[in-house]
């Protein structure tokens, strides 16, 4: 699933391809997403500028001067700038067409995602209203961590992933941070002290902004049809490496499930 670092580079990646633009038509070949697509979607962007794109958490904001179009790229999807409209495949469900002969489109071939039109504050949009802060933002830091976590018996790795208290820490990144900052991911949230949540929350900052400048884990070019790898993978410290050896001790890795998810740690460096 693409996480924060993803969406982000997706966000940098068409912004300057589609920002200050006049949306000319809008094709949509399969409206059954996560949730139907609107059958006012057409009338209402159609023929309205693009100004601006935002992310808020995991979620895509396209604005325009009467509504805000909120994408999910859900478990597969995907945004690509098309210099020309190129022959849809099976998994294109939808394209915003430009006037200079430019398309948006978004590919989801397992079409979890979802292309909704608000109208009106989109912070108020129900899959917002109760999201936690962004974690690159002032707002975020180990004291707002410690606070919230009082008396909490979740796992630790299952309370920072919560999007109520905080949006975008997928699970490749809250393994890699909680190696980074040494804490079983098992170890309950309520019982980790203060330092230690201002090393976690720092650590959760700068895994996802080192993700974010070598272009997540997934695609960087969106000026094509089908992108190229990012190069964040290539520095995962524990994510995927379950049974192999720690970079830092030699340690073998240890592979668990927690909240469904796959959960890598070492057993000497976090506890």
């Amino acid at each position: 699933m693409p996480e924060l670092p993803e969406v982000e580079t997706t966000r940098r990646g068409i912004i300057e391809h589609v920002k200050g633009k006049v949306v000319k038509q809008i094709v949509i070949r399969q409206p059954s997403l996560r949730w139907p697509i609107s059958e006012s979607l057409r009338p209402e962007l159609t023929g309205q500028e693009i100004l601006d794109v935002q992310r808020r958490g995991k979620y895509l904001l396209l604005r325009a001067e009467t509504g805000t179009l909120l994408i999910h790229l859900g478990m597969s999807g995907s945004l690509r700038i098309l210099a020309h409209l190129l022959t849809p495949g099976k998994h294109d469900h939808v394209d915003l067409l430009f006037p200079d002969k430019s398309c948006l489109r978004f590919t989801d071939p397992r079409r979890f995602g979802c292309f909704l039109w608000h109208k009106g504050e989109i912070s108020e949009h129900k899959l917002l209203r109760k999201l936690g802060p962004e974690p690159l933002t002032d707002e975020f830091d180990g004291s707002y961590l410690h606070s919230l976590s009082r008396k909490r018996n979740a796992p630790i790795k299952s309370f920072i992933m919560d999007s109520h208290v905080v949006v975008g820490v997928g699970n490749i990144y809250a393994n890699e941070a909680l190696f980074m900052s040494g804490v079983h991911p098992k170890r309950a949230a309520g019982r980790i002290a203060l330092p230690r949540y201002k090393i976690l929350a720092n650590h959760i900052k700068l895994v996802l902004s080192n993700a974010i400048d070598v272009g997540g884990t997934t695609l960087r070019d969106f000026t094509n049809s089908s992108g190229n790898p990012g190069y964040f993978k290539q520095s995962l410290k524990v994510y995927g490496r379950g049974g192999a050896a720690c970079k830092n001790c030699d340690t073998e890795l240890k592979e668990i499930r927690l909240g469904q998810r796959s959960t890598v740690y070492c057993p000497k460096c976090q506890t």
